[in-house]
């Protein structure tokens, strides 16, 4: 149960940074802190945190390892302002704007910095790109890490279609496409508890039944097959969640052909088809990826993430680079991490150096491996 816990969370590091001062407080109900290494050197990293289940403690204000975590950026005299958002669950539009705010708290409270980057985690590393994209002018660079990159409903998307199948080819181990996009105005937030227990319970019966058919699954999905439990169990998540926060399912694949499976005819005839009840803008439309920015930005990746796999995130936002020909603010680094956000806080402190190297003296930050 612990390392099923610790997937969703940046790794601890094993050292800290004194912290000379904390502010903490609230701004139109989303929770914040703020903190000031001793070496305060006037600069300053906005942080965007990634996704929370609903109900969950947050992880910046209540979390007294956060400031461990943010330890590569305070050692190096940078304090560090992070907001929890309105709300938590699918919140990367929610999270760029209470992020915009409490960049302007800060000025207003503490003066103009000297130089102000974005980093962030996850769906952190989407806000952070959405950030440069949309508020790109009060910013020297981002430095997104593990993000969720592309478009907001493809990434999602992919939760709906790893269930799909997988109820085709294991069937009866989760609940239908239908009961979990029931729209339920009074539906609870989701118990993480429960729902990785019931994964792990899933994982044990599926080893026990048909480690093979698991294994060809899983690589489909580009996940080990110990992870795909895990995969399902947060993919029914995001799924469940989106919809509360759509008044609707938003979700349409009556007119998908899926691909790459041993028996694709067969897939494409036994495979749940669902049509959309509501419109993908309620929830995706604002601070979509457009690949429009002016500012350097570094992204961070692990070489295999269960969440957000390197490839389906890295290339449609490229892609969106390429066509605005934007490719000399984009640069793309890698480690041998194995899991999402697995970064090492060397790693973290590298990436973060060659950013601001790249942001001083305007030499591109090379791409590439990281040890």
């Amino acid at each position: 149960m612990k390392k099923i816990f610790t997937l969703l969370l940046i790794s601890t590091l094993s050292f800290g940074q004194n912290i000379a001062k904390t502010d903490t407080g609230s701004i139109d109900g989303a929770a914040y802190k703020i903190l000031f290494p001793e070496n305060w050197k006037g600069k300053l990293v906005m942080y965007a945190h990634g996704y929370e289940f609903m109900g969950t403690q947050p992880r910046q204000s209540k979390n007294a390892q956060w400031p461990q975590q943010m330890t590569p950026f305070l050692e190096r005299g940078f304090a560090v302002a992070a907001s929890d958002y309105q709300y938590q669950g699918l919140a990367l539009a929610r999270g760029v704007d209470d992020t915009e705010i409490l960049r302007q708290y800060f000025i207003q409270t503490y003066g103009n910095p000297d130089s102000t980057i974005i980093a962030g985690h996850s769906m952190g590393g989407g806000i952070t790109l959405a950030t440069l994209e949309n508020f790109g002018q009060f910013y020297v660079g981002g430095l997104p890490m593990c993000p969720l990159a592309g478009r907001i409903y493809l990434q999602t998307r992919k939760e709906f279609d790893l269930i799909a199948t997988f109820n085709v080819l294991f069937p009866g181990y989760m609940p239908s496409l239908k009961e979990i996009l029931r729209f339920d105005p009074n539906a609870a937030p989701a118990d993480m508890r429960a729902a990785f227990g019931k994964a792990m319970s899933i994982q044990k019966a599926l080893f026990e039944k048909d480690s093979l058919a698991l294994v060809a699954f899983a690589k489909r999905f580009d996940l080990k097959p110990s992870d795909v439990p895990f995969a399902l169990a947060f993919g029914e998540n995001v799924l469940r969640d989106v919809v509360q926060k759509s008044g609707g399912n938003p979700y349409d694949n009556t007119n998908t052909i899926y691909g790459r499976f041993e028996d694709n005819l067969s897939m494409n005839q036994q495979i749940e088809r669902i049509a959309a009840t509501a419109s993908q803008a309620a929830v995706f439309s604002k601070y979509d990826r457009t690949g429009e920015i002016d500012k350097p930005a570094l992204v961070l990746h692990t070489i295999y993430d269960q969440l957000i796999p390197a490839d389906f995130a890295i290339v449609p936002y490229e892609n969106l680079i390429q066509a605005n020909g934007n490719q000399e603010y984009y640069s793309v680094q890698y480690t041998d991490g194995q899991g999402h956000c697995n970064f090492t806080p060397e790693q973290t402190g590298k990436a973060f150096d060659d950013l601001r190297r790249w942001i001083k003296t305007g030499q591109k930050a090379a791409a590439g491996f990281v040890k």
